[in-house]
């Protein structure tokens, strides 16, 4: 990376490009060929499209920026106890359309603030346990089929509207990596970017990550370089105000992400949907930097 840098200070951006081919366009069904991982920078998957995450633990992997003892997701839990000869409809570590509608109707019956994202975690397991206590079903936080029912009578069939909301994501709790200095602060849980300075929430926007086969990198990062304007040399898409922080990856606008919402994923690269806000985020923004991305 201390190379690196010193080859970006002598030959410019134009010599930067040489090193290695940069950009992330949209994934669509039967895409192209993934955008090749970086030498020696252990990825970790993650989920595409409309799946988002609840709590996924153990998703991250140290990279040469990253500590080595990585710190903890704040809302991370063990996976749910399941009684003997229970077999529940939906439990903790699931992902699936039908824990996307129970997270949808969680929401409809005040018991998530999160929007959905398909994927069983800690938050859904919480809003479950809760539902079952107040009813009477025995706090497990595992859907068995008495529960199934009981959310389906006490709520109404979901919207597409409210299964993939094209509302603000409510905003994690940042990570403790980002309660100093200058970050962006990139949330894998909660599908947003919070920009903060010294421990405060300055704005924050909705964002989408990449796909399984091309993952969003985790862990600790800087802004290496930026660029207003910029055009994928890989799968040739624009790219407007990039923030580079990883090898090819980037913060960027996407217009796919504002058209079609996380029905699409990027290859690797933070996507952000809001035009403007990104433009403004992108004039305070300087080069060097912190970027953070954790579940």
């Amino acid at each position: 990376m201390h190379r690196q840098k010193v080859i970006l200070r002598t030959l410019g951006l134009a010599g930067a490009v040489a090193l290695a081919a940069v950009g992330c366009g949209p994934q669509h069904s039967g895409a192209g060929p993934a955008a090749p991982a970086a030498p020696g920078v252990p990825s970790s998957a993650s989920p595409s499209g409309p799946g988002g995450q609840d709590d996924k633990p153990g998703a991250s992997s140290p990279t040469p920026t990253q500590s080595s003892s990585p710190s903890a997701a704040p809302s991370q839990a063990p996976p749910t106890s399941r009684a003997p000869g229970v077999k529940p409809v939906m439990a903790n570590g699931d992902e699936s359309e039908q824990v996307r509608e129970l997270q949808a109707r969680l929401r409809q019956l005040k018991l998530m603030s999160a929007a959905p994202t398909g994927f069983y975690g800690s938050k859904t397991t919480a809003a479950v346990k809760t539902f079952q206590d107040r009813h009477g079903l025995g706090a497990s936080g595992a859907v068995d089929e008495a529960t199934w029912r009981r959310v389906q009578e006490l709520s109404r069939k979901p919207t597409q509207e409210e299964l993939q909301p094209p509302t603000t994501n409510e905003v994690a709790a940042p990570d403790p990596r980002c309660m100093q200095g200058r970050v962006l602060c990139i949330s894998k849980e909660s599908r947003t970017l919070a920009w903060m300075i010294d421990g405060k929430v300055v704005s924050s926007m909705d964002v989408r990550f990449g796909s399984e086969n091309t993952p969003t990198r985790e862990g600790q990062f800087q802004v290496e370089w930026k660029a207003r304007e910029w055009t994928s040399t890989i799968y040739h898409t624009p790219m407007p105000y990039s923030m580079f922080f990883s090898q090819g990856q980037a913060v960027h606008y996407s217009a796919d992400f504002a058209a079609r919402g996380y029905a699409g994923a990027s290859h690797g690269c933070v996507n952000v949907r809001d035009k403007a806000k990104l433009s403004a985020l992108f004039d305070q923004v300087k080069v060097g930097d912190k970027v953070v991305v954790y579940w």
